[in-house]
């Protein structure tokens, strides 16, 4: 079954709606451990420091290996990879929730970012074998909702399981990735990729375009979370007299990924990608440098960050999409190598933003935040003036050698 006839028989949602529950129990898994570590360390008997490794080790893993499994994973079809992986999620999710001890929890989270890792690659190269070309931007923003939606819902969603038990968060995590398996095997159809070999596969990394998209998910995810992971701190002037108000700004700031995330899926699908790319990574940059002054006002910065987040979801959706463009057959390893730029921008982000913190007040990290996403729009426009010197000098040849043309036509 293929794309075009799963639209033309309405049925294009279906297949699509668990792929973007996986993601968001993905993101959930990724995202909800840090609101849990103080709980996490005392149950294990570990200082804080250590129950942040569980973490880094997962963020790491999950870079490390999003690419070797999205390629070998490719010769499966997309149903029964996700189906396995899937598999590996839960059963992370089950051992680090019945953990009696630290390393054992350690071991789990590898486990589970085992899992992830195939997950989120193999999720959206599943939406673009099943989807036609002028609908895949729209299709891969549906799947990416996922992952954004569980920033704005399953966190606090999470974070309020744990405050009961933090085992319990991991438990509902596991029951999301159950569901979401049943409806994979009921809903998506067999998508077998077109067999290649692994030169074929790996012959995109050898093009410039593709390792400059790269650069940028990676400058601007370490941009933004730069400011993301001490965005309670950055917006405590606006917040402080809220005890609630925190999670009123972070929802905001997901509901702004999202719609983000459907504008740029819509627009990609009729708009050139680098454009769509240059617009979000401008905006995005401007919002990070006024930053400062934003964050003494409840109203200005919930305004803020939700356009703040809706240009990080339209940059997630138009990066996949122009790497996919790029090269459709290489789909699984590209989006497993874009997994890896975001999550190690995620980890540089956190990392930096916590030593920045060390020379600069809290509240203005949007500054050095945004040199990064500042490299990554420069990157962006690098290549679209390497791509037009290209072309200019590729149309002068042609004026230069009219005759060779017209034999070529002959022969033709």
């Amino acid at each position: 079954m293929n794309g075009t006839e799963i639209t033309e028989s309405g049925r294009l949602r279906g297949p699509l709606l668990p792929l973007a529950l996986a993601t968001f129990a993905v993101g959930t898994d990724a995202f909800v451990i840090a609101g849990l570590l103080p709980a996490i360390a005392a149950d294990l008997d570990v200082g804080l420091p250590a129950a942040g490794q569980l973490v880094t080790v997962f963020a790491l893993t999950l870079a490390v290996a999003a690419p070797v499994l999205g390629w070998l994973s490719s010769p499966l079809d997309r149903r029964k990879a996700l189906q396995l992986a899937l598999i590996v999620f839960v059963v992370g999710n089950v051992v680090t929730a019945l953990s009696p001890s630290y390393p054992l929890a350690w071991l789990a989270r590898i486990l589970t970012a085992l899992g992830a890792a195939t997950i989120t690659a193999t999720a959206s190269s599943a939406a673009v074998a099943i989807t036609p070309p002028e609908r895949r931007g729209r299709a891969m923003a549906l799947v990416i909702g996922g992952l954004t939606l569980s920033t704005a819902l399953g966190m606090p969603l999470g974070n309020l399981i744990g405050g009961v038990d933090w085992r319990l968060t991991l438990w509902a995590v596991a029951a999301l990735g159950v569901v979401a398996a049943i409806g994979i095997t009921v809903a998506l159809p067999r998508v077998a990729l077109p067999p290649t070999t692994l030169t074929a596969r790996l012959a995109p990394l050898r093009r410039p375009k593709v390792l400059a998209v790269l650069v940028v998910t990676l400058l601007v995810m370490a941009g933004h979370y730069t400011v993301y992971t001490y965005l309670a701190a950055v917006t405590e002037g606006a917040t402080g007299s809220f005890p609630q108000a925190i999670t009123m700004v972070l929802f905001v700031w997901g509901a702004g990924v999202l719609f983000g995330n459907f504008l740029a899926g819509r627009l990609a699908d009729s708009l050139p990608g680098r454009g769509l790319a240059l617009a979000a990574l401008t905006g995005g940059t401007v919002l990070l440098v006024i930053s400062p002054l934003t964050v003494s006002h409840l109203v200005v910065a919930c305004v803020w960050a939700a356009i703040w987040g809706a240009t990080d979801g339209m940059v997630s959706v138009v990066q996949q999409h122009r790497l996919v463009g790029l090269a459709p057959a290489s789909a699984p390893v590209l989006l497993g190598l874009n997994s890896s730029a975001i999550y190690l921008g995620v980890a540089m982000g956190g990392g930096l933003g916590g030593l920045a913190q060390d020379w600069l007040p809290v509240t203005v990290l949007g500054v050095p935040a945004a040199v990064l996403a500042f490299l990554a729009t420069t990157v962006t426009l690098a290549e679209r003036r390497a791509d037009t010197t290209q072309s200019s000098l590729s149309a002068a040849e042609r004026v230069r050698t009219p005759g060779r043309r017209t034999v070529r036509r002959d022969q033709v």
